[in-house]
C-alpha cells in the first residue's frame, strides 16, 4: 500500500477506524480522553470514529452508574467493542465425528455440538451430518445465522488455497471435494478450509501448550499421521499445502507400512481401522506379548517420522495430540529419540485441548480473517490526525 495522500480521504478513516476499534477492544471500556492518549489521534477524530462505530454496530456507549451520577455528577461517556456484535464457527471435519464451536468476536466460547458419523459415510452425508451440528448450536445459543462474519473448518487431506481437498485417504470421496465451495452454499461469510493438524497446531499456541513457543511441530498421531507446524508463530503451510503429511514417510519402505506394524500375526493387519487398531491396543494392555511388540513398532515408527520434521525444522516444542496422545510410554521414547539426533532437543509435551484441538484451531482462522478485516493498519500506513 502506498503512502496515504489527501485523496485517501475513504481509507483514511477506514485506517482510523481499525485503530480505534482495536484500541477499544484492548480494554474492556474506555473515554474519549483515553482513547484519543492511546491512539495519538485528535479528539475530533475519535469522536468522528467512535459514532461511526457506534452507527455500525461494532461500539456501544456505555450507562453510566446512576448511584455515582446522583452523588458526583454525570461521568465522562465510556464506550467498549461489542464483541455480539458478530460470530464465528469453527468446524471439525473427522473420521468418526463432525464438531462445530460458536464464538463471539473476542474468540470467547459460546457453545459446541459434535456428531458422530460413521467412517464409511459418503461426502454427502458426512456433509449433511455437519449441516445438521451447525443448525443445532446456532439454535442452541439463539444466534442468527446472517450474525456468522466467518467459518472456519478443519479437515484432513492437503488443502489447496481455495479450498478444495487435493487428496485425502482418510475419508470416502474427498480427494478432490470443492469442500470450501460446498459449505460457502450454507453461509454468506467466507469460508475457510484448513488441514486438520495444521488447525490444531494453531489452537495448541492460541489455547493449549503452545502458547508460550512460537516453533513449534504438532503431531496429530492417527492412523497416518500428520503433522502442523509454526515458525516464527505463523502457520507454515509449504508449496503446495502439503508441509507435515509425514504419514506418507513409510513409502519410503513398504515393509514399514502400519498394517505390518500394528499386526500381531505374520499377516499384515486387515482391515486397517480405529477399531482394529483399538483391540490391538487393548491387547497390549491387558499383557499379549505379540500385541505389546506391534505397539511398540508403532510407537517407534511414529517417533521417527516425527523426528524427521524436528530434525528439518529445529522447533522448541512438539506437541503430541491425536489419540496416540493416550498411548502410555509415546513421550519418553520420542524425548529419548530426539536427544540422540538433535543438537538441542525441542521440549515433548502433550496436547492440552484433547479432541477439541481441531475445532479450536479451525474458530482461531476464522477469527484471525475476521481480525484482518476489522484491526489490522498495515505498518506502511500511518493514521493521520
Amino acid at each position: 500500500m502506498g503512502r496515504l495522500t489527501g485523496g485517501d480521504p475513504s481509507l483514511l478513516r477506514r485506517i482510523n477506524s481499525a485503530v480505534v476499534l482495536h484500541a477499544l477492544r484492548a480494554t474492556d471500556n474506555a473515554t474519549l480522553t483515553e482513547i484519543t492518549r492511546v491512539t495519538g489521534l485528535s479528539r475530533p477524530t475519535v469522536e468522528g470514529v467512535v459514532e461511526g462505530l457506534i452507527e455500525a454496530g461494532y461500539v456501544v456507549e456505555k450507562a453510566a452508574d446512576e448511584s455515582v451520577v446522583r452523588r458526583q455528577g454525570r461521568p465522562a461517556r465510556r464506550f467498549r467493542f461489542r464483541a455480539e456484535a458478530g460470530h464465528l464457527l469453527g468446524l471439525d471435519i473427522g473420521s468418526h465425528r463432525v464438531a462445530a464451536l460458536l464464538s463471539d468476536l473476542d474468540g470467547r466460547m459460546l457453545g459446541a455440538v459434535a456428531k458422530d458419523v460413521d467412517e464409511s459415510a459418503p461426502a454427502d452425508e458426512r456433509l449433511e451430518r455437519l449441516r445438521t451440528a451447525v443448525a443445532e448450536l446456532l439454535r442452541r445459543a439463539g444466534i442468527a445465522r446472517d450474525s456468522l462474519r466467518a467459518v472456519g473448518v478443519a479437515s484432513p487431506g492437503i488443502v489447496e488455497a481455495d479450498g478444495t481437498v487435493r487428496l485425502c485417504a482418510a475419508l470416502p470421496e474427498w480427494t478432490g471435494l470443492r469442500l470450501g465451495e460446498r459449505l460457502s452454499r450454507s453461509f454468506k461469510c467466507p469460508v475457510l478450509v484448513e488441514n486438520d493438524a495444521n488447525a490444531a497446531a494453531v489452537a495448541e499456541h492460541w489455547k493449549g501448550s503452545a502458547t508460550e513457543s512460537d516453533d513449534v511441530v504438532f503431531v496429530l498421531a492417527g492412523l497416518s499421521p500428520g503433522a502442523g507446524s509454526l515458525i516464527g508463530g505463523r502457520l507454515h503451510r509449504g508449496y503446495g499445502g502439503a508441509a507435515g503429511e509425514i504419514g506418507a514417510l513409510h513409502l519410503l519402505g513398504r515393509e514399514v507400512t502400519p498394517e505390518t506394524l500394528l499386526s500381531t500375526t505374520d499377516e499384515p493387519l486387515h482391515p486397517l481401522d480405529e477399531q482394529a487398531v483399538a483391540k490391538v491396543f487393548a491387547q497390549a494392555r491387558e499383557g499379549d506379548q505379540r500385541a505389546r511388540a506391534a505397539v511398540d513398532r508403532f510407537i517407534q515408527r511414529l517417533v521417527h517420522d516425527v523426528a524427521a520434521l524436528v530434525l528439518a525444522l529445529d522447533p522448541e516444542l512438539v506437541v503430541v495430540g491425536g489419540w496416540a496422545a493416550g498411548l502410555d510410554g509415546v513421550l519418553e521414547p520420542l524425548r529419548r529419540e530426539l536427544a540422540r539426533y538433535c543438537l538441542r532437543p525441542p521440549n515433548v509435551t502433550l496436547s492440552l485441548l484433547g479432541e477439541a484441538a481441531v475445532a479450536t484451531g479451525a474458530l482461531r482462522l476464522a477469527l484471525d480473517h475476521v481480525e484482518e478485516q476489522l484491526f489490522a493498519v498495515e505498518g506502511t500506513v500511518t493514521a493521520r490526525r
